[in-house]
């Protein structure tokens, strides 16, 4: 069965950090793009990051200078490293990936995990 699973989040004091794992397993041959969203309570989904399969990065501006992106490939997982975290950043994060399935591409989410900053 072919899944994403994502781990890291927790409680933090803002001014912390935290990192974010999301691991592709199953038969996957290969990973295209692979980004991070976020939603917040009332909010709407959000995209935070996201990376090609070539290492090009994309941030929101919220997160910009504070929040990296990146991919093992080797390792079917990719990582969003969260530094000075501010408590607007409380959400569920959810990792997306464009997974090859047998030669074919197909849209995954993980089931998410929560990241909450106290102030």
């Amino acid at each position: 069965q072919v899944q994403l699973v994502e781990s890291g989040g927790g409680l933090v004091q803002a001014g912390g950090s935290l990192r974010l794992s999301c691991a592709a397993s199953g038969s996957i041959n290969s990973i295209n793009a692979m980004g991070w969203y976020r939603q917040a309570p009332g909010k709407q989904r959000e995209l935070v990051a996201t990376i090609t399969s070539g290492g090009s990065t994309n941030y929101a501006d919220s997160v910009k200078g504070r929040f990296t992106i990146s991919r093992d490939n080797a390792e079917n997982t990719g990582y969003l490293q969260m530094n000075n975290l501010k408590p607007e950043d409380t959400a569920v994060y959810y990792c997306n990936a464009d997974l090859v399935v047998y030669g074919l591409a197909y849209d995954y989410w993980g089931q998410g995990t929560q990241v909450t900053v106290s102030s």
